[in-house]
């Protein structure tokens, strides 16, 4: 008998060296190889018999009638809005967030629902006891839903509990990364057995039409722990964010086999649980007044939905010799490298002398390309100490040449700015808006002209 070779595997990306090394070559983290014992035969040096042991499947073509699946609401309407309108019967979700930020809440909230709702609901808990869960839910109100609980970390008593009688319409398990199978050697967390224990989950979901929700933990920078191919075998990826200091919390579809990615659900951190906002526009923007410098108001678009959000802007100047410093909460930091370069090489501003302070308000994190114009309006009236109208919006995309370039969805932009009343827009040049006045520049330069009144 062939003796068994020892392979490394990282815990981070999961590749896999020959020996053991301190630093992984493919991701360049430190002390993640963890040793795990293989065949002899990799997959690449397995091959096929093509004449005896396959079968054939059938083929069929991209014209042929396919039924949409049907969802399962939660009640949830931030959460369904997230999902796409809800779960899919045999779909794998994997949600996962920072510590403490609420994913074991909602899916405690959402469990009870459907539980509520006749469905058969399995709420299975690695990380706590059954008792523990059920305290939790007492706080919450939810003490009388007919959720079915478990704590168990064994993938094969999990399936064997819930694969009796009739399969259970939603199966949560909190987490992944607890999970141990035993047909795979490793502590449980470690990339072969997230990815084992995964994969039987999965199986199991599909072929019985379970929706399965699968909690999964995250890095230091933000990213689901585990191997890279467990949000490739889901079919939808959520991301909870917020910070812990700030009551709001966002729900990021970042990948949806069954939906549109980038629809966000915004909730509300409350004694009670989490909350829906129904109108988060009106959420992340403060209570301005006539005449304040260094803000303006952008209207994001994420996915589908429009959301109103405030950029705050704050400039400094230095005495000469100082180092200025660069502080930005919400945007890229680069990008602001990049918008603070094209007013100086472009427009003839000088931040060289000036701290700048950037700030997206409410703790919500812009991504949208469309924030370029807007931060360099909040700059602009930050260093010339002149206010941006209280009553506009500002949006647009800046090259390094200094054009504004149009975006996407710009009268669905100026239709929510309208509903919350704005009556102006700064924008690029020919956006055409039926209720709003629009004030179109095709050069940043323009619009330092134009906030500058010197034309």
């Amino acid at each position: 008998m062939a003796k068994p070779q020892k392979r490394y595997v990282c815990q981070s990306c999961g590749s896999v060296a020959s020996r053991w090394q301190g630093q992984c070559v493919d991701c360049s983290e430190w002390n993640t190889l963890v040793e795990e014992v293989g065949g002899n035969v990799t997959p690449f040096q397995a091959k096929h018999n093509l004449q005896s042991g396959g079968r054939a499947i059938a083929l069929i073509g991209l014209d042929a009638e396919v039924a949409l699946p049907e969802r399962m609401a939660t009640g949830i309407a931030e959460l369904d809005r997230a999902l796409g309108g809800g779960f899919v019967e045999g779909s794998a979700t994997l949600i996962g967030g920072d510590p403490g930020i609420g994913k074991s809440t909602l899916l405690l909230q959402a469990a009870a629902k459907l539980a509520k709702a006749g469905q058969r609901v399995v709420y299975v808990s690695g990380e706590e006891a059954a008792d523990q869960v059920r305290l939790r839910a007492r706080r919450l109100g939810l003490g009388d839903a007919p959720v079915e609980l478990g704590a168990a970390t064994s993938t094969r008593d999990i399936l064997t509990t819930v694969g009796q009688g009739q399969p259970p319409a939603l199966l949560v398990i909190d987490s992944i990364q607890t999970m141990h199978s035993d047909l795979i050697e490793g502590a449980p967390g470690t990339v072969s057995q997230v990815r084992a224990s995964a994969q039987e989950l999965i199986r199991f979901a599909k072929e019985r039409g379970s929706a399965l929700v699968l909690v999964g933990h995250v890095t230091k920078d933000g990213s689901i722990a585990g191997p890279r191919v467990l949000e490739h075998m889901v079919d939808t990826v959520l991301s909870f964010e917020g910070e812990r200091s700030h009551q709001y919390r966002i729900l990021r579809a970042i990948k949806n086999r069954f939906g549109g990615t980038d629809e966000i659900g915004v909730f509300s951190m409350e004694t009670g649980g989490l909350s829906e906002v129904a109108n988060p526009s009106a959420l992340f923007l403060t209570h301005r007044e006539e005449g304040m410098t260094g803000a303006t108001v952008f209207p994001a678009l994420e996915g589908t939905r429009p959301v109103l959000v405030e950029v705050q802007a704050l400039v400094v100047r230095l005495a000469s010799g100082a180092t200025p410093r660069r502080a930005v909460v919400g945007w890229d930091s680069g990008r602001l490298a990049m918008i603070l370069a094209v007013l100086e090489a472009r427009c003839g501003l000088s931040f060289s002398t000036c701290e700048v302070y950037l700030n997206i308000a409410g703790g919500y994190r812009v991504q949208d390309p469309a924030a370029d114009l807007a931060v360099a309006a909040a700059l602009i009236s930050a260093l010339s100490e002149r206010p941006v109208p209280a009553d506009a919006v500002a949006f647009g995309e800046i090259a390094l040449s200094g054009e504004v370039r149009p975006v996407a969805h710009a009268p669905l932009r100026l239709k929510e700015a309208a509903k919350l009343g704005f009556e102006r827009a700064l924008g690029p040049a020919a956006t055409k808006s039926d209720g709003m006045r629009v004030s179109g520049f095709k050069t940043l330069g323009a619009l330092v002209d134009h906030m500058l009144g010197r034309g």
